[in-house]
């Protein structure tokens, strides 16, 4: 089996650089080129790890991608061909993905979850005897892209030591996909992309809200002994009875056993910080969980989250899911069409697969179903009123 080209390139390659002519020098450009946007840059390596660090520390994050990912659901390649429809099964419920799992739906979750995340996803056909026997994503990071004048996609590898890129010896095998790329840009956008700066205040809080436990939460006490004029004299020895006498009760009340403190004298016992009150932090949570939400597209009973909320709007946001998990699947479909297309060129039919996705909800279809009964009915009160009318009319002779 031919190994991924990540593992390809294992030596540096002395590849000949090109020179480049000067500003001045340089041809001037077609006009059929005059509105071709030049390459943008690909997101930086700082930005990849930021977005990690993202889903690492904010927990809804991650869940958010979890759930849009499963709620994706499933799909299966179509063709009319029975001997190939035989094909293409056999290898979405078969094919190995990343040595570690097995189907092609896993892969295409893999694929997505890359694509929410990093705004880009990467993955490799790997062939046995021109065969496809296999299926890896790689980080995206590693994957180089650019543009010709066609619009046509072109692969390499990007080495972090060379600043040349290296060629990749089968590009068709190549798997892209990117997430909202801007005008004139190859590379996706990042669903997590404004959320730093939001995710970074709401850390902030939860590293207060901590401090603040630390010190007011774990209650200490203030024990102060203010002897008279006839104690005055032994007071540190009173003072040293009264804080052992003080710990053997907190000691004991350990252990489950209850002992009072007793003592003689003017003792004052005070709860440290119990005079000030912890801040209130459910508005400003609150505010920051709607910003992430929002951009995530999730409706909150989804994570848990317990907002006020009535039925109309659950509903609608719903619906608004709905077609987000639309949108991602239309970016998927190319890139599963591809794998479905070179499965059938492997085994000699030449043919391009369809994909079926599964229902997202079955209340959605329930819905439809409604209404295309209520349009019958409808339909059918019309014709009974008009089928009415001519008896009416052929009864009367007119």
């Amino acid at each position: 089996m031919a190994f991924p080209f990540f593992f390809r390139h294992g030596r540096k390659q002395n590849v000949q650089r090109e020179s480049v002519p000067l500003l001045l020098s340089a041809p001037r450009a077609a006009p059929a080129d005059l509105l071709r946007v030049p390459d943008a840059p690909p997101p930086s390596p700082a930005e990849y790890a930021l977005y990690d660090a993202l889903r690492f520390h904010v927990p809804v994050i991650d869940a958010a991608i979890h759930k849009i990912v499963r709620l994706t659901g499933g799909f299966r390649l179509t063709v009319p061909d029975p001997e190939a429809q035989a094909v293409l099964d056999r290898f979405s419920d078969t094919v190995p993905v990343n040595a570690s799992g097995v189907s092609l739906q896993l892969f295409a979750d893999r694929m997505l979850d890359s694509l929410l995340t990093y705004g880009n996803a990467a993955g490799e056909i790997l062939t046995d005897d021109d065969v496809p026997a296999a299926l890896v994503t790689v980080h995206p990071q590693i994957l180089g892209v650019s543009a010709d004048g066609q619009a046509n996609p072109h692969f390499f590898l990007r080495n972090a030591e060379n600043s040349c890129p290296l060629p990749l010896p089968h590009p068709e095998r190549i798997l892209f996909a990117a997430l909202d790329p801007p005008a004139g840009a190859i590379y996706g956008v990042s669903v997590l992309r404004g959320l730093p700066a939001v995710s970074g205040i709401l850390m902030r809080i939860f590293a207060c809200i901590g401090q603040n436990y630390d010190r007011a939460g774990n209650i200490r006490y203030a024990v102060t002994y203010r002897p008279d004029s006839a104690g005055a004299p032994f007071a540190k020895e009173h003072a040293k009875q009264i804080a052992d006498a003080w710990q053997e009760g907190i000691q004991a009340a350990k252990c489950g056993e209850v002992q009072d403190f007793v003592a003689v004298g003017d003792i004052d016992i005070k709860v440290i910080g119990s005079e000030n009150q912890l801040f209130d932090t459910n508005i400003p949570v609150r505010q920051l969980l709607e910003q992430i939400v929002s951009k995530l597209s999730v409706p909150p009973f989804l994570l848990g989250l317990s907002w006020s909320t009535t039925e109309r709007m659950s509903k609608q946001q719903a619906d608004i899911l709905t077609s987000e998990l639309d949108y991602f699947r239309r970016i998927l479909s190319p890139v599963l069409k591809k794998i479905g297309a070179a499965v059938l060129r492997g085994a000699g039919f030449a043919l391009t697969p369809a994909i079926e996705w599964d229902i997202i909800n079955l209340q959605d279809e329930t819905e439809l179903a409604e209404a295309r009964l209520k349009n019958a009915q409808a339909e059918e009160i019309e014709l009974r009123n008009i089928r009415t009318k001519r008896e009416e009319a052929d009864a009367s002779g007119i």
